[in-house]
């Protein structure tokens, strides 16, 4: 019996040890899914720039806010040029009239201190409302003579009139607050204007290049317009006051090209600082920078400046910003041990064919390196964490979904090996069921079989054992049966009656359990073929 059992009980239950159960493999395929797609979309980031989108998107934003600066700047001292010009002209045909008036010529006015007071009085008038209309923080005059030529560097002391505009940047056109920066103080007086706290009574033109450029250019240039003759002086301070200020500055001249002096407006380091501050919300230390340019290098002191980093450490000394610029980057901005990135762009301050014209001034919109950096940095970490917590929930949802998805089918191969046959577990999968069931209804059938092939090895053990009664005549009897022999022929080969043989069949029927002829041959053939035989 054992001999036929044991391979049929080993091939049911025989367990693979050294296999991985279905959901360590669903759980690997997953993590492999997930892993793929994590990496998939690395590539896709890598292909697209993505990791690098930080560059991108802040060259762009910095582009943009140097193009918005550069043709803000372009814009406001175009027109303060132009007003200068025409301030130029009102100046002049005023000093002709005044002159004619008086019956003076400019050359005598040093000598009549009373009619140049009258008349700086009179330009008062078209000072103040030429101001009003530009958008600069001061107004002068500044005329070619003195009220005391008789005094030491009385050639480097000129007359005029300077009026500065406290609010630049508020639009009163009613009411302005305006101070007298230069000139008599009975124009202030008589004017209801205060006279500035750093007033003086006239301009020292010892290194003033805003008086000395134009009236040079105007000598030098006689058949020129006025257009083309007048000058922007590099942020500076005028000597006795504390504010860096840029000047345009244009020659006074009459018909017959004499120069008088110049006039023009003046655009001071907080209005432009107030006007052209760049958008820092994404870079709170973004600067605009508006300098003369030469050479690739930027002299910091002749700068002026408007953003949200201070570099009033370098524009108070002789500092000087190396430029290199880069087709595929950002360009770099050098000083000392400090860099700056950003990008630069010149302003053409000057018409073609102006005394000035190859003068070259730049904008640039410039912020610490460190910033850049650190914004870069930021943005490929937050990237780097979301694609550390897709991979980490796709490791969740691996676990989640490998035991909830496995868990019936499990359940239904346990109930399968544990021979239970009610309940079995639904997957919802309609290929997995039918396998369960299938595999269930095949153990049944199998148990079935097994249990029919123990009933009949019962008989058999039974049949062998029984044969083991017999007599030995039966025996004999019993020999001739599973021969093949009839009852005629085994009487007459044992010289007995028919009979007598039949009575020996009845008895070893009846001594191994069997109904017929026909099944003790089955029984004999089943023993040959399990290989045994009886004794």
């Amino acid at each position: 019996m054992n001999r036929l059992l044991n391979p049929l009980l080993k091939k049911i239950n025989r367990t693979n040890k050294a296999s991985i159960s279905m959901r360590l493999r669903l759980f690997f395929f997953l993590m492999i899914l997930v892993l793929t797609m994590a990496g998939g979309i690395i590539i896709i980031l890598l292909v697209t720039g993505t990791f690098t989108a930080g560059i991108t998107e802040s060259r762009r934003l910095i582009k943009n806010e140097l193009q918005h600066a550069s043709n803000n700047i372009s814009m406001q001292y175009g027109q303060l040029s132009l007003q200068a010009v025409s301030f130029s002209n009102d100046i002049s045909q005023r000093i002709n009239d005044k002159l004619k008036e008086q019956n003076l010529t400019f050359s005598q006015l040093s000598q009549h201190p009373k009619q140049l007071e009258q008349l700086l009085s009179d330009l008062f008038e078209n000072t103040y409302y030429s101001l009003q209309k530009c958008k600069g923080s001061g107004a002068f005059v500044i005329l070619d003579t003195t009220v005391n030529p008789s005094l030491v560097n009385a050639n480097q002391s000129k007359v005029g009139l300077y009026l500065k505009n406290m609010e630049p940047n508020v639009i009163s056109a009613s009411n302005p607050t305006f101070t007298l920066l230069r000139g008599f103080s009975s124009i202030g007086r008589n004017n209801s204007i205060n006279l500035h706290t750093q007033w003086s009574m006239e301009f020292d033109i010892s290194n003033a290049d805003y008086y000395i450029q134009p009236i040079l250019a105007a000598k030098n240039n006689i058949s020129l317009p006025l257009s083309k003759l007048y000058y922007w002086s590099i942020p500076q301070i005028i000597p006795g006051t504390s504010e860096d200020v840029m000047l345009c500055s244009v020659p006074i001249l009459d018909s017959n090209h004499n120069i008088y002096g110049v006039c023009g407006f003046e655009v001071s380091a907080m209005l432009f600082k107030l006007l052209h501050m760049p958008d820092n919300s994404t870079y709170s230390r973004m600067f605009c920078m508006f300098s003369p340019y030469q050479n690739s290098r930027v002299e910091i002191n002749h700068s002026l400046f408007a953003g949200g980093y201070s570099m009033r450490d370098f524009s108070k000394k002789d500092v000087t910003l190396i430029v290199k610029e880069h087709h595929t980057s950002f360009d770099d901005y050098n000083i000392k041990d400090s860099v700056y990135l950003g990008y630069h762009k010149p302003i053409q301050l000057y018409p073609d064919g102006s005394s000035f014209s190859e003068d070259i001034w730049i904008t640039a919109i410039l912020l610490p390196k460190e910033d850049i950096v650190n914004s870069i940095t930021l943005i490929n970490v937050v990237l780097a964490c979301l694609l550390c917590m897709l991979v980490v929930m796709g490791i969740i949802i691996s676990v989640i979904f490998s035991n909830k998805y496995l868990k019936p089918i499990s359940q239904g191969i346990r109930a399968i090996k544990l021979g239970s046959e009610e309940d079995l577990p639904k997957t919802n999968v309609q290929e997995i069921d039918d396998l369960i069931y299938y595999l269930s209804d095949y153990k049944k059938e199998l148990n079935r079989k097994i249990e029919q092939d123990k009933y009949q090895i019962t008989k058999l053990e039974n049949f062998i054992n029984n044969t083991k009664t017999l007599t030995p005549a039966e025996r004999s009897v019993f020999n001739h049966l599973i021969n093949g022999l009839s009852a005629k022929e085994i009487a007459d080969t044992m010289f007995l009656s028919i009979n007598t043989i039949k009575t020996h069949n009845k008895r070893i029927f009846v001594k191994l359990e069997i109904a017929s002829r026909e099944e003790l041959l089955l029984y004999i053939s089943m023993l040959k073929e399990i290989g045994l035989e009886l004794i």
